[in-house]
């Protein structure tokens, strides 16, 4: 009896060393692993598209401005931005690649006004309007100049219609503007832009007149890109700045 109680207690102490050896490098390798493993996704997988990559590492608290202006009123480049890029980005679904000479040259060869129709009707795997159904006939055509012109076509963006009676109110267009644009930068003084409001700020800005200090917004100065980054008309522009001026006098 005493024999098999030495022999049992030896296999225990021979399983407690074996177990301790197996153990332990197994329980720094999945200690590891937890602290490197990141969340779960593996970059390099076939299913993760380089679009899907870089928008994970984009830096946090980007911001992406929309242009704003009542219906009817946005831009080839604002439509694509907001809507067509999620398929024409890529290619996805068959659609021609934003700036894909090759890709759009059979497109561009049916002209402008079959493009434009199969854009607000929808073709093949593209709904109508991309989807988009709050936006007009002539910003899809804008939209689709836009893009066409990127992959060598000519064509010609539908002018925005001017206000009623030809005239654009600061008080109402250019406070619009400002909220959705200009205010990024000049409700805080950022970048060196004149405050909002801020008479001393503005002064030196406009002691060769009004129209002058607009003249130098449309083509932008130092850290403001040409009209502050707003893809407007020019007459809307000086609307925003007219409102900001207005405010500083």
């Amino acid at each position: 009896m005493s024999g098999s109680n030495v022999a049992g207690g030896a296999q225990k102490v021979v399983g407690m060393i074996l177990a301790a050896v197996i153990g332990f490098p197994l329980l720094i390798f999945l200690v590891a692993k937890l602290f490197t493993s990141g969340p779960g996704v593996d970059l390099g997988q076939a299913n993760m598209t380089n679009e899907a990559i870089s928008a994970r590492l984009q830096a946090v608290g980007a911001v992406k401005l929309v242009e704003g202006g009542p219906p009817g009123s946005r831009s080839g480049k604002a439509v694509y931005e907001s809507v067509c890029m999620s398929c024409h980005a890529t290619g996805m679904a068959g659609s021609p690649k934003f700036g894909d000479a090759g890709a759009w040259a059979a497109r561009i060869a049916k002209g402008f006004d079959t493009l434009t129709k199969h854009a607000i009707e929808g073709f093949n795997a593209m709904p109508a309007r991309g989807g988009a159904t709050d936006l007009t006939d002539d910003e899809v055509k804008r939209a689709v100049a836009y893009m066409g012109n990127a992959g060598g076509a000519k064509f010609e963006e539908p002018k925005v219609a001017a206000a009623a009676g030809g005239a654009i109110d600061p008080a109402v267009k250019g406070k619009e503007i400002y909220d959705s644009v200009c205010m990024a930068c000049h409700a805080t003084g950022i970048s060196n832009a004149p405050k909002f409001g801020d008479k001393a700020a503005w002064a030196p800005r406009l002691k060769d007149g009004a129209d002058a200090a607009i003249a130098i917004g449309i083509k932008g100065l130092n850290a403001m890109p040409p009209k502050g980054g707003y893809q407007g008309s020019d007459d809307e522009f000086k609307a925003a700045a007219l409102y900001m001026i207005n405010a500083a006098k």
